[in-house]
């Protein structure tokens, strides 16, 4: 009854608009605390149209139960904008489920609304429809007003506790977070420290796997025979290759690759699959009991929606669930389409490394020995620029898919954003990847009968000491490069922007009015959008796609992301809460979809790493030479290395008559063979047997691998609660109380 009778005040007699004012006419606060701030240029004040705009929607904004005070300086005009407290009685009432008489007992003194509840609330009702049509939004894009943002208020206990360098290894004060930016940017930041105290065991496993090459390093049977290879030519590699090299000449990048590429990158695989399990899985108990102390486990998000769509506009109509197959499928298509762009942009890459060599190589800037590696560095860095262009590209047009499909809140409309904006960055940001992991090299035929891009240029080949070192290589540059420059820019910008205008204002008057100041000083903060925090979570989600696909290729990932990421709190903390606008606080009880993208990428991890291992990695070929061509096919020997006469057996034979132009290839008048990487018959180049044994064994390991990777997987998903028992413990007996005092009750109205 007392949600309907605040629904008749909330509707008043005419059903068109809040009477809050006529219900407490001439009521102030005692505390001159404003909550929103709207700026303007002066310009608008000698515009009529603009003018009278501005005049309409503050009324309107009187109306329904908000003070407003106007102040100017030189430039601008102010607007302090704060709701009355009915708004938020109303808001209380409409969101309480009377279930019982301690329900309906309302307190002497009602608790003080929240900061974080107040901003909320009113951003809300700015941002809606008024009575003309328009929203805030139409304002600011019509030059009405230039700005809005929430005041800075008691952020110095934040400043010295969280958003100082020499707090970056102290625990993050998540409940002062959360009082302070509201609950989704606390779940951020609780999301961001849990996992990068995971990485602590994640990068100690990837660096002790790495270090244990080095123990290898000059003990390898496969790296001594390549040291000592002498008399072994490889045949020219590319059309920038016009002489033979030694084998031997390949030592050291041999090694090195030997130091990522050894016989523990399949446990160390396995290990990040169990690792991506037990992260998420921690992360939905931890999730469960911050939460629980929020008093937010049983909140929902559609209902608060519904109250605050009622308390702004009492005649609002509950917008159903739709679904349209035709526009489903439109979306479809259309992701589909940028899909093939994203794939379309590695071929253009492809080109561009061909095209590279062939320069390098004809304008000398490079030795020959030289320009693979120049090549793959980059074309590394011209990816990276594609993938900050595509950014952008992609933004947009998920945006406006997003809106094509017509979501009901806004809520649903994040999600579907989320969705869309991630499978186009995941396909941006993997699909050269993808290439060189599984087809680089692979297609290029074999010396004297080449596939040619065009029909002129030769495609390009792996590295001298296989595939895995171009796998390196690209991520170690790309990563480092996101990790760095991304930082950097993320910091520099706003404090660079930020310094520039504090030096603008320098120059102008100072105001003696220190409200004014104050309001001049949060404006003068870099501003914020709805994409602010997304920002963030999109970063973390392609980091942490970067730490756990194709980590089989660069197990030092976890360790970088592990720096980045003690390096990436304090520089959000900072710029939260010195260098920018407040972010509007925003109620959640989750990280909501990106708990699933999470989900999805420890599963591709999976893919991707049995892929590396089988196909990009010298792991099966040697363990197949070990156990069924070498010296311990029959038995091992103590005194023979399993791998001895691997080298010899991986490389193919090819006569150097049967080039198409051998005048042209320098020594070729004593040579008479050369050796390549691949598994051919000598006599017609055809795959030999031993590729399609191979072949197979790579298959049945991949299959082998991906099904004990998910087992375990969801063994641990299993054995690890997403829920803790105290949690369940305190819902139960939440329930078991409520439902025991309804029972009470009914029995006391019964016996009277």
């Amino acid at each position: 009854m007392q949600a309907e009778e605040s629904l008749r005040i909330l509707v008043g007699t005419e059903g068109d608009s809040f009477p809050l004012m006529e219900i407490n006419a001439g009521e102030t606060e005692a505390s001159e605390q404003w909550d929103y701030v709207l700026v303007a240029d002066r310009r608008t004040q000698r515009n009529p149209r603009q003018a009278c705009q501005q005049r309409r929607f503050l009324e309107e904004l009187r109306t329904k139960g908000f003070h407003y005070k106007m102040m100017e300086d030189r430039e601008k005009v102010f607007f302090g904008v704060r709701a009355d407290s009915r708004i938020f009685d109303l808001y209380r009432t409409l969101l309480m489920e009377p279930e019982g008489p301690a329900a309906r007992v309302q307190p002497a003194r009602p608790a003080p609304i929240p900061a974080t509840t107040r901003i909320r609330i009113v951003n809300f009702v700015l941002n809606s429809k008024t009575a003309a049509g328009d929203t805030l939004e139409d304002l600011v894009k019509d030059g009405v007003f230039e700005t809005r943002f929430a005041l800075h208020k008691g952020e110095d206990d934040l400043k010295k506790k969280w958003a100082q360098w020499r707090n970056m290894v102290n625990k993050q004060p998540i409940d002062d977070i959360r009082d302070y930016f509201g609950e989704k940017v606390a779940l951020y930041f609780a999301w961001l420290g849990w996992y990068t105290y995971m990485l602590v065991p994640a990068a100690v496993a990837g660096l002790v796997i790495f270090l244990s090459g080095f123990s290898l390093f000059n003990a390898s049977q496969i790296s001594k025979e390549i040291c000592e290879a002498d008399d072994i030519l490889l045949c020219p590699r590319g059309d920038h290759g016009r002489k033979y090299q030694r084998l031997s000449d390949t030592c050291v990048f041999a090694k090195l690759t030997h130091l990522f590429d050894n016989e523990g990158t399949v446990l160390f695989a396995i290990f990040m699959a169990l690792w991506a399990t037990v992260f998420l899985e921690i992360w939905k108990r931890q999730r469960a009991r911050v939460v629980l102390h929020w008093d937010l486990y049983g909140w929902d998000e559609d209902q608060e929606e519904m109250a605050l769509e009622l308390i702004n506009c009492p005649d609002y109509k509950l917008r159903p669930h739709q679904h349209s197959y035709l526009r489903s499928t439109a979306i479809l298509t259309l992701c589909l389409l940028m899909i093939c762009l994203m794939i379309g942009m590695a071929h253009v890459l492809v080109v561009y490394r061909v095209l590279a060599a062939a320069l390098f190589n004809s304008a000398l800037l490079f030795q020959e020995e030289q320009v693979t590696t120049a090549v793959v560095v980059t074309g590394a860095l011209v990816h990276y620029v594609a993938i900050l262009i595509m950014t952008k590209v992609n933004k947009r047009v998920a945006l406006k898919l997003c809106d094509f499909e017509k979501p009901r809140t806004f809520s649903e409309r994040e999600s579907k954003f989320t969705v869309k904006f991630f499978t186009l960055q995941f396909f941006a940001h993997f699909s050269s990847l993808v290439y060189i992991a599984f087809i680089l090299g692979r297609i290029n035929g074999h010396p004297g009968k080449s596939v040619r891009l065009a029909g002129l240029w030769r495609l390009e080949e792996c590295h001298l000491s296989g595939c895995m070192m171009d796998l390196f290589l690209q991520m170690a540059i790309i990563m480092g490069l996101k990790q760095t420059l991304s930082n950097c820019m993320e910091y520099l910008g706003p404090w660079l922007a930020h310094k520039c205008r504090l030096i603008r204002v320098k120059l102008g008057h100072a105001s003696e009015d220190p409200e004014l100041r104050d309001w001049r000083r949060n404006y003068l903060l870099n501003p914020v959008n709805t994409f602010s925090l997304f920002d963030e979570f999109m970063e973390m989600m392609i980091q942490y796609g970067f730490t756990t696909i194709f980590v089989a290729a660069f197990p030092l990932a976890p360790l970088l992301a592990l720096f980045s990421n003690l390096v990436e709190i304090r520089l959000d903390a900072i710029k939260m809460v010195r260098l920018q606008r407040r972010l509007v606080p925003r109620k959640a009880k989750d990280i909501g979809t990106w708990l699933q993208v999470l989900e999805t990428i420890g599963v591709l991890a999976v893919i991707a790493n049995g892929m590396v291992i089988a196909f990009t990695s010298e792991f099966i070929p040697r363990m197949v030479y070990k156990y069924h061509y070498g010296p311990c096919r029959k038995g091992a020997d103590p005194a023979v290395d399993c791998l001895t006469g691997y080298i010899n057996h991986s490389l193919s034979v090819f006569h150097t008559k049967d080039f198409q132009d051998p005048i042209r290839i320098e020594g070729s008048e004593n040579v008479t063979e050369c050796r390549y990487r691949d598994y051919r018959n000598a006599q017609d180049y055809n795959l030999s047997e031993q590729f399609w044994v191979l072949l197979a064994i790579r298959l049945v390991f991949l299959i082998l691998f991906e099904h004990v990777a998910l087992c375990i997987k969801l063994i641990a998903a299993w054995f690890v609660p997403d829920v803790p028992q105290s949690v369940k413990n305190k819902v139960l007996e939440d329930k078991y109380r409520t439902l025991r005092e309804k029972i009470c009750s009914s029995r006391k109205s019964t016996d009277v």
